[in-house]
């Protein structure tokens, strides 16, 4: 049988495993209800919490999206949707499936025909996301309190530390931004793609930013990430055709 990333069997795999996250979620929301009523919380009160809470789960879903788009047209569609959907995170499972489809020698957007490559993906995507969950109850506690306490001790202290983290974190990502930058000094300039793109997004964001401060536009800060990732791609059209892929 020849593989393929969109072959039906990955779908009903990846959907029972989606279903049963969601039955899950049914059945937590059902016990919070319950324990709701219990503790004599209003029906009304319920309803406008269940359907404020539903509304702004559009807003990281629609990131979401666009992440199984991005993927799809190398990893099919079930690989990205299961990924992106249960413990998966949209800034790390893309430059994870870069990172391993550049590691077998293909670009992104090419098409993944060899199994053995697909596994390996799926491996990287998967193992690289699952060290966070089996270290967050070893971990998260005793950092925490260390924390606290550098925080207790020395105010600015804490703060720098927790700010250092953040930092720490987000320069991964930007070296996987600029890493190709360097070809420009041999005249390929489409290592500067990846800075333009994050550069419209970041200007994306803070407009959102700005508006949802200024004109008291709260709801606009759930919508900020969907927009800035959309519009970022969106751009990396003209950029590619101006500066080459």
């Amino acid at each position: 049988m020849e593989f393929n990333v969109n072959h039906p069997i990955l779908y009903i795999v990846v959907g029972a495993i989606i279903a049963l996250v969601l039955g899950q979620s049914v059945f937590f929301l059902l016990r919070a209800m319950k324990r709701a009523k219990e503790l004599g919380i209003s029906n009304d009160t319920l309803k406008k919490t269940i359907s404020s809470a539903a509304i702004f789960t559009v807003a990281p879903a629609v990131a979401v999206l666009v992440g199984v788009v991005a993927l799809s047209k190398s990893l099919g569609v079930a690989l990205p949707w299961l990924r992106l959907s249960v413990i998966g995170s949209i800034t790390y499972e893309t430059v994870a499936a870069g990172n391993a489809l550049e590691a077998a020698g293909m670009g992104a957007g090419t098409t993944v025909t060899d199994p053995s490559v697909f596994i390996t993906i799926a491996w990287v995507m998967t193992v690289g996301i699952a060290a966070g969950l089996i270290l967050v109850p070893f971990v998260t506690k005793k950092l925490q309190s260390g924390l606290s306490q550098v925080g207790m001790k020395d105010k600015k202290w804490g703060e720098i530390f927790n700010n250092a983290m953040f930092l720490g974190m987000i320069s991964a990502f930007l070296g996987y931004v600029f890493c190709d930058v360097g070809l420009v000094v041999k005249g390929d300039t489409s290592g500067l793609i990846p800075v333009c793109v994050m550069a419209v997004s970041a200007v994306v964001m803070a407009i959102c930013g700005l508006i949802a401060t200024k004109a008291k536009i709260r709801w606009l800060t759930d919508y900020a990430l969907p927009l800035s990732l959309v519009i970022g791609m969106a751009s990396a059209i003209p950029f590619t055709a101006l500066l080459g892929g």
